[in-house]
């Protein structure tokens, strides 16, 4: 014989009394943690930045930040430097209509559809921002894979051509193939390799693997296995180097706009 307890609707009442609990913790959670993943965020952001330059020592990420990077603001158009739009979310920009520009197929390298009005740089200085010696300039670009969108940052020389470094910090490609976008031994081969040509046209070429010339200012190994992701990266190189890019932010800096002030 079935008792009470057994009728369909207590059976329904407790299901939804414990989803409506579940429902109260979870989003408790996720609002209380959010401060905390913001931080974490920004402090693995900042990790990436000084990792790029080769200014990452020690633990004390923050504080070598903060005495040696400077964080400033593009316009994206015209390549002057302009001051940080209140509340400002790079991510949020570049997706936003009126914070951003809708991309033509024909200009749509990358595969990212919109491209932010105003993106930050980051201007690293070796020996503290105090002694106004600037070493390298840090460019965030991202640009589709295979299955992903790669974001990374590009640290050039304060030449505005040369490469120092790369690191790929967020992409989503097939682990062990295209993934390698993040291997270290892979990313080095950039170094010393000119973003622009003579002319500041964009020059570095992805190449089937293997291919690569010792000799060549431009050429890097693709990742084998992996031609999607290879496309993708050349892709992003060709957007954010050329005209809807940061082309005339790069063009002001090898005019000498940084030394002007």
């Amino acid at each position: 014989m079935s008792s009470n307890n057994d009728s369909i609707s207590k059976t329904l009442i407790v299901v939804i009394s414990l989803c409506l609990v579940c429902a109260v913790i979870v989003s408790t959670a996720a609002v209380q943690l959010r401060p905390l993943q913001t931080a974490n965020k920004l402090l693995d952001s900042q990790k990436n930045v000084l990792a790029v330059t080769g200014l990452l020592t020690g633990s004390n990420v923050s504080e070598l930040y903060s005495s040696h990077i400077e964080e400033r603001f593009v316009d994206m158009d015209t390549g002057d430097l302009v001051e940080k739009p209140e509340n400002y979310d790079y991510r949020k920009a570049m997706k936003a209509p009126e914070t951003s520009v809708s991309l033509t197929a024909a200009e749509d390298f990358a595969s990212i559809k919109r491209r932010a009005n105003i993106a930050p740089v980051y201007f690293a200085y070796e020996n503290g921002i105090e002694s106004g010696e600037l070493t390298s300039i840090v460019l965030p670009i991202h640009g589709y894979g295979l299955w992903s969108t790669m974001h990374a940052f590009l640290a050039l020389s304060s030449d505005g051509t040369t490469i120092q470094g790369l690191t790929y910090y967020e992409q989503g490609e097939t682990a062990g193939l295209g993934g390698e976008v993040q291997n270290p031994k892979w990313v080095a081969q950039f170094e010393g390799k000119k973003l622009l040509d003579k002319s500041g046209e964009p020059a570095i070429k992805v190449v089937k693997p293997g291919n690569a010339s010792a000799d060549s200012a431009f050429e890097v190994d693709g990742l084998s296995g992996a031609t999607l992701t290879s496309n993708g990266v050349q892709y992003t190189f060709d957007f954010w180097a050329g005209a809807k890019g940061f082309a005339p932010f790069l063009a002001k800096v090898r005019d000498g706009a940084l030394n002007n002030g």
